[in-house]
């Protein structure tokens, strides 16, 4: 009798600390760095898409980085320097990091020297618009603990990855044809890996 009611006091501890974090989904164009002095691990081999955040304020490093075609067999990689931006999760929301996307690679620079995202809750209409603020960290940034835990999506590599589109906001999206196709997202994806990641890959694929 004693250990069914330890067991049920542990499931509802359980229950109480994983009901307390929120999360909030990145599209494919933005990388979540960093929440305050903790560190968010991207990989070439599991991209992190999703953030788990308790209730409360945080500043939030990302960066954008878009893959535009140029042509049959030729595209553009477009990135924006990291920045960091300040955004409040409530209770009992789960939330998607949304913007919109430019039709070509030009308007892609043009947005890269001013990113401009906002935060939605699900289910709502309303984006809220993120201020882009500075942010000085300690020397030397820790991993992300249980108070700002982050899950990755998948244990696949990036390059396997299907593209998709990111959330609506009001002002609407750019359609399909904008988004690059497999090869290109696999070339785009080897130039970010690290010489590390690219053996680790080169070997993988040939075993």
């Amino acid at each position: 009798m004693r250990k069914l009611v330890l067991l049920s006091s542990a499931l509802m501890l359980f229950n109480s600390f994983s009901s307390v974090a929120e999360t909030i989904h990145f599209p494919e164009e933005f990388v979540p760095l960093q929440v305050g002095e903790r560190l968010i691990e991207q990989s070439f081999f599991s991209r992190v898409d999703d953030v788990e955040l308790a209730p409360g304020t945080y500043k939030v490093k990302m960066k954008y980085t878009d893959l535009y075609e140029q042509g049959y067999d030729d595209h553009q990689v477009v990135e924006s320097e990291p920045f960091w931006v300040e955004l409040t999760v409530e209770s009992g929301k789960d939330y998607d990091l949304v913007f919109n996307r430019a039709n070509n690679a030009v308007a892609a620079e043009v947005f890269a020297e001013s990113p401009q995202v906002s935060l939605k809750a699900k289910g709502s209409e309303l984006a809220v618009p993120l201020s882009i603020v500075s942010y000085r960290v300690a020397s030397t940034p820790v991993q992300a603990v249980a108070s700002a835990p982050v899950a990755a999506t998948s244990n696949k590599p990036a390059t396997a990855k299907p593209v998709t589109l990111p959330a609506k906001v009001p002002g609407g999206q750019a359609g399909l044809k904008n988004m690059p196709n497999a090869a290109a997202m696999l070339e785009f994806w080897w130039q970010q890996a690290s010489p590390e990641e690219r053996r680790a890959f080169l070997q993988k694929v040939s075993n």
